[in-house]
């Protein structure tokens, strides 16, 4: 069983002091938050690439992927690692060939199994299921059991991500079934950063030690 990682996505607002925060969220996990996932909406790609960029240079010293929600066009102005593409933002193999062969490419695929295998057939390089939770950073009435997760693991190579309201609390079932990581936003971000990943830590942990 491979260890399950953190894959943080930001806030909406990553003004302020947010670079600071993330610095911190990075270094309370050293090898447990192993992507992050830059997701801003309503401004300009010349704001976003300046919002960026001082997250991607947090990142990168850190050896953190990181990826651009839905805009291929900006993962290719920033040389991002990557980019997250939802059902309505375009397909794998165009994407593909605007960012290159190295470029993680990321698909959400709800509660379907058919999606994420045509996602997988495709050439991504994982696939995201949820929202498993009730979740305050997007509605989702998509709503899969873990047992996705079991299925698509002892099926497929490729890495699954499960996202939608995990916290440190809840995320014992997505760990035991398999989930290569866990996808949180408010969890962290909504309280004290170092506290919350310290707390995931744990908890898979402890889940992981136990399934041993």
């Amino acid at each position: 069983m491979t260890d399950c990682q953190l894959y943080l996505i930001s806030p909406l607002d990553v003004t302020g002091d947010f670079p600071q925060r993330l610095e911190r969220a990075l270094d309370a996990g050293p090898g447990l938050v192993t992507a992050f996932q830059f997701r801003v909406k309503d401004i300009d790609q010349h704001e976003a690439a300046r919002l960026a960029e001082p997250l991607q240079a947090i990142c990168a010293a850190r050896d953190v992927a990181f990826i651009v929600n839905d805009d291929v066009a900006l993962a290719k102005r920033l040389g991002a690692d990557g980019v997250h593409l939802g059902q309505g933002d375009g397909d794998v193999r165009d994407a593909r060939e605007e960012l290159g062969r190295e470029a993680q490419i990321g698909v959400t695929c709800h509660a379907s199994r058919h999606l994420a295998m045509e996602a997988g057939e495709g050439g991504a390089d994982y696939v995201a299921f949820g929202a498993f939770f009730d979740s305050t950073t997007k509605a989702s009435e998509h709503r899969p059991e873990p047992e996705i997760l079991e299925w698509w693991s002892t099926v497929f190579e490729i890495p699954c991500v499960a996202i939608g309201g995990i916290t440190p609390a809840n995320c014992a079932p997505i760990v035991a079934a398999g989930a290569d990581f866990l996808a949180v936003s408010g969890a962290v971000w909504n309280g004290d950063e170092v506290a919350a990943v310290k707390a995931f830590a744990q908890r898979i942990r402890a889940e992981q030690n136990g399934a041993a």
